[in-house]
């Protein structure tokens, strides 16, 4: 992998943190939806999973991520899979998701 497709992953994921879930304070990344960024000559595409199938914030966060990540340098286009295998749970959540969620006095 070359230097500046490294610089632009690195990028990538720092952006997806700036991307909250408008239900609680914790952002995609800590919150363990974002599966996986594979990054090619400026298009992006971002293999997430939600916390569940029928969520109503589901099309907002779309929205949000290819925003988000179209105004960072060198991204061209971005395409999101959604995908549910396997299913998010609250293994998923980083230490800092984990630590966020309980300080909002949810159980994790």
């Amino acid at each position: 992998m070359s230097a500046t497709v490294e610089a632009l992953d690195r990028r990538v994921w720092a952006a997806l943190r700036d991307v909250q879930d408008p239900e609680m304070p914790v952002n995609l990344v800590d919150l363990g939806l974002i599966y996986g960024v594979e990054t090619l000559e400026g298009h992006v595409r971002v293999r997430l999973t939600f916390t569940a199938m029928g969520c109503p914030a589901t099309e907002m966060i779309m929205d949000d991520i290819r925003e988000r990540l179209l105004r960072e340098p060198g991204v061209a286009s971005v395409d999101l899979d959604v995908v549910w295998d396997p299913p998010w749970s609250a293994a998923r959540l980083s230490g800092t998701g984990r630590e966020a969620l309980l300080a909002w006095g949810l159980s994790v």
